[in-house]
């Protein structure tokens, strides 16, 4: 049985390699916790990181914004959400709330997001998560200091930067919002810890000029809420920084020309052809946001290099499970 078993393994193996997925001995994941373990616990929040870090990922994934007092902030909105955020009364907000580049950090402190609204549409799609109360918006150097003080030495950080050409007033401008988070990081002397991502390329491309070396993660998706590519149109792209579908034929030969390290893509969008093509192009391929096993198995099937996933807990299960080695926070 266990002669059988090695040569199931072998036979395997060489099947993944001539598919050009590296072999199970060989292979490694980046693991990363989208905004902390927000399946579980309230996102971009101190305590889901914390659990996202027992998880053991490799990577906290996370997004910033800026204060009206340039204090880097930890949220994915660049307005209060509604849906997850509670007032000094600790009442939910009726409407979305002002603009976070409108306050000042201690102002913004008055508001609690520990907890969703039940009554909303996010609360059916999070059902499991738990809620808190007194739970604050942090800043970024909170979450690098608190990492630092568990122990946690390994861990890398990928920061996206939540700020859109379609809204100019919401943030500073793509060279001073890149300023701003290079600034931290190289004060929390985190530079070789760190990539930097979005879905507005500007900031990348400023990141780019400012660090060289340092990963940049370009992001994209093609939904009707979102889509930062707008290939059907044959218009070009705002949020592409001047790289166009049009000019280079495919989005892994856009994110090369750009300069970029890696493509993270909506998961549904992803393809083995498109893997391939950009694995040779020399990008790693993340695969956003997965979040149910069979979903997840999918994606490692595709080859791609990094998860990043609500549920960090079952995706680390699922690797273990299929012999797949990912980095350890500590």
């Amino acid at each position: 049985m266990q002669l059988k078993r090695i040569w199931g393994l072998a036979l395997l193996s060489g099947a993944l390699l001539l598919a050009g997925v590296p072999s199970l001995a060989q292979r490694t994941v980046d693991l990363q916790g989208h905004r902390g373990a927000r399946g579980l616990l309230a996102e971009n929040t101190l305590p889901s990181f914390v659990l996202a870090l027992q998880a053991g990922v490799s990577t906290l994934e996370l997004d910033v914004v800026v204060t009206r007092d340039d204090v880097l902030v930890i949220s994915h909105d660049p307005a209060l959400n509604p849906d997850i955020t509670r007032d000094a009364q600790g009442r939910f907000l009726q409407s979305k709330g002002p603009d976070i580049r409108q306050l000042t950090f201690e102002q913004l402190q008055s508001y609690d997001v520990g907890r969703i609204n039940p009554a909303s549409r996010y609360a059916q799609t999070f059902s499991a998560q738990k809620g808190q109360d007194g739970v604050r918006i942090p800043r970024l150097k909170d979450l690098f200091e608190l990492v630092k003080a568990q122990g946690y030495t390994q861990v890398q950080f990928a920061i996206e930067t939540k700020i859109t050409p379609q809204r100019p007033d919401q943030t500073p401008d793509p060279e001073r919002f890149a300023q701003l988070l290079l600034q931290e990081v190289r004060e929390h002397g985190l530079q070789d810890r760190v990539q930097i991502l979005s879905f507005d390329w500007r900031t990348l491309q400023a990141v780019q000029k400012l660090a060289p070396g340092m990963p940049t993660v370009y992001l994209t998706a093609q939904l009707p809420t979102l889509d930062n590519l707008g290939i059907p149109s044959g218009q070009p792209s705002a949020w592409t920084a001047g790289f166009q579908d049009a000019q280079h034929g495919s989005v892994p030969r856009m994110i090369k020309a750009a300069g970029g390290s890696h493509w993270s893509s909506f998961w549904r969008e992803l393809d083995a052809q498109k893997v391939r093509e950009a694995q040779s192009l020399g990008l790693q391929v993340l695969a956003w946001t997965v979040n149910d096993r069979q979903s997840m198995g999918q994606m490692l099937d595709l080859g791609v290099d990094g998860l990043v996933t609500d549920r960090p807990d079952i995706a680390a299960e699922l690797l273990k499970e299929r012999g797949i080695r990912w980095s350890s926070p500590r």
